[in-house]
This record gives C-alpha cells, structure tokens and sequence, in this order.
C-alpha cells in the first residue's frame, strides 16, 4: 500500500513539513511493515511554503536575519538549490508575527520580505520563486522595493517611509536601482489570491479587516493605492487578477519588476511532481488547520484534492477545526474526500492544542489508518 501524505500547514501549530511527518509517523504507527509512505509537504503560497519548496527540491535552507512587519528584527531564511531560490513573505513579514494587539497595517511594511530576496541574489540566485500568502501589511510591496534600492520621495525630494500612513507625502518613486538590482534575475510568484489590486474586491477592502484597517481607513488607503500605482504609471495594473495579493506586493513583482504571476498550489504540484506521485498514490492523507468554506477556493487542500480525484485516490483530511455545512460537505466528498476528522479536543484550551498538534494529529492519523487496513472497505478503492 502507497499513502501519500500532502498536507498545508496548521496555522499557529505546524508547519507543512512538521504536519507531513507526523502524520507518516502515524501511519508507521499503524502499518509499520505494510506501506510505503511518500511525504509530500504542500503550500498555497502562505506560511510554509519555502520550507515545503526547499523539501521538494532537496535544496539548503539558509538562515537570514530580517525584520517582521513593524520593522522588529527576526531570523528568517530561504532554500538554495544552484542558481534557483525560493522565498514566501510570510516566513519575514506575516501577519503571524504580529500579535493582535499589536497589528497596525498603517506603520507595516513588506521590507524583511526585500532583504531576504536581497539574501537569497547575493547567495548566488538567478532564479527566484516567491509565495505571497499571510502578509500584515497593506503597502503596495514598497517596503520591499525600497529594501531592494528603491526610493519613495516627497515634493522636495526628501525621502518618505514606504507606509501607508506616509502615502499621502509620497510624489515620486525611482524604482530603476531596484530593478537594476535583480537585472538578470527571473521571478514567479506564487499564491492563491485573485482579487484586483484596488477597489471593492481589492486588496485594502478585501483583507485589510484582518490585518486591522476598518471602516473610512479602508477607502483611504485604497484610494492611496490608486494615486500611487499612478504615479508609477502602471494604473492599468490595477484591475488585473491576483495584483492585490499580499497588500498589493504582487502588483509590485509584477508590474514593477516584471514577475510572472502563478497559482500557489497548481505551481507547487510541478514542483515536487504532485500528479506522478498521485499516480501511484492507494490513499491520499491531507489536511490544514481549518477545514471550512474557504478551503475550496484556491486552498493547497482543495487543490490536493482536485488531483487526487483525477487519479481516482480516496483521501482522507485532517483539520486542527472543522466547521462545514452540507453544502461543503458534499463538494469534498465529490473531491474524494471520505472522511474529514477533526484531531483537535473541544476540551482543551486552544494554547495547548496548538502546542501538542503534531501528537494530535499522528494519533488521528494512526487511528484513521488503522481502521481502513481493518475494514478496507470504509474507503472506496482507487479506479484501475
């Protein structure tokens, strides 16, 4: 028997490759003889992406340090295989950083993600995949551009914080020294956002309330990011699908640096050969840290499962929280999906569940192993 285990990451608990093994131990718990196990850690471009990239490929993780969103110093990294690097955002400027209390989308920046891009070119990069998912800031990637070599000025040429509580002071923006920075240097950039870069699909409308921006702060901080795209003359940037991820630091690859714009999950899969290892794929073990509505649109697990179910493989998904209705309900099963388990306990305070995730969730795996190799038929089999 041959289970693919392929799951995102359990926000605030584990990381996809923690996930990934645990849940292989929990199978090797309950068929230490019987099965091959194939780890296939997975990401939508959010936390854990670089880490899963880097697994996939074999490649060295670098340790660099950075600052998070507010401009406080952290560690981050980056994984190098050759001439080819793969970074995500979140792991230096994500919204998980942050604790609530302490959220000011106004005062974060994308800076920390432009100093390990810096990082990861010095290293020797000519090739950069970058996953954009869980950012804290709302600034048009301009803390990045300006940690590239950038420079945002004011009407006298002075040089401006690139925040948005200092847009309105922003009249000029030289961003040829970032570009001549990465001169050389192919970028793709991977997520699962699709919303425009402005207005009420944008990014400000759309993701701000999370990152705390409420109410008349929304509308002035889009009608910023609108005056500013503008003044870099790429207004016409604006309206395109998927430049609106991370705050605007897509329309920044993109549009300022001529990055190519890819779908997190569906460039991860040819990335560490999703479909061939599916292909021989009998089970296939997902999951994420909540299993909800959301997870059908664009998520790594909706995405795992869509090729699962192209291949015939049964899968089973595990979640630190499930909260679905019928509806959800049905199109996962349509997805192949059999079982969906909860390996959290109601009973216990959220702090420690978190913290013994990966115990919960190699019990739950071990059990739910278990008792398919007892009772094979609970799962349908894959189709010959």
């Amino acid at each position: 028997m041959r289970i693919v285990v392929a799951p995102d990451s359990f926000k605030e608990s584990m990381t996809a490759v923690q996930a990934a093994r645990a849940m292989a131990v929990g199978v090797r718990d309950a068929l230490p003889t019987t099965c091959v196990v194939d780890q296939v850690p997975v990401s939508d471009g959010g936390e854990g992406f670089a880490e899963a990239v880097t697994a996939a490929w074999g490649a060295s993780w670098q340790e660099v340090t950075t600052v998070d969103a507010l401009g406080r110093p952290r560690m981050a990294g980056f994984g190098l295989d050759g001439n080819r690097a793969v970074v995500d955002l979140a792991s230096s400027v994500g919204l998980e950083h942050i604790a609530p209390g302490e959220r000011d989308v106004m005062r974060s920046s994308t800076a920390g993600l432009g100093h390990v891009i810096t990082a990861a070119v010095d290293a020797g990069a000519r090739s950069l995949l970058i996953g954009l998912g869980g950012s804290a800031s709302n600034d048009l990637g301009l803390g990045m551009l300006v940690a590239l070599g950038a420079r945002c000025l004011d009407e006298r040429g002075g040089e401006v914080e690139p925040v948005p509580a200092e847009f309105s002071r922003i009249r000029r923006i030289e961003v040829g020294p970032a570009r001549r920075r990465l001169e050389g240097v192919s970028i793709t950039v991977a997520g699962d956002v699709t919303n425009p870069l402005t207005g009420p699909h944008g990014a400000a409308a759309v993701f701000g309330p999370q990152k705390g921006l409420f109410g008349p702060a929304i509308t002035w901080v889009d009608g910023e990011v609108t005056r500013l795209a503008a003044v870099l003359g790429l207004s016409h940037w604006a309206c395109r699908p998927g430049a609106g991820a991370a705050g605007g630091t897509a329309f920044a690859l993109a549009a300022v640096l001529g990055a190519e714009l890819a779908t997190g999950i569906d460039h991860l899969a040819r990335v560490v050969g999703l479909r061939e290892r599916l292909e021989e794929a009998d089970l296939l073990l997902t999951g994420e840290g909540t299993v909800d509505g959301q997870s059908l649109n664009g998520k790594a697990v909706s995405g795992v499962l869509r090729l699962a179910c192209e291949y015939g493989v049964p899968s089973i998904v595990f979640a630190g929280r499930v909260g679905i209705d019928a509806a959800t309900q049905q199109r996962l099963s349509d997805l192949g999906a059999q079982r969906i388990i909860q390996i959290s306990d109601p009973s216990e305070a959220l702090e420690t569940s978190l913290r013994r995730g990966p115990e919960h969730l190699r019990r739950a795996v071990a059990d739910a192993v278990g008792h398919c190799s007892a009772d094979g038929d609970q799962l349908e089999p894959r189709s010959e």
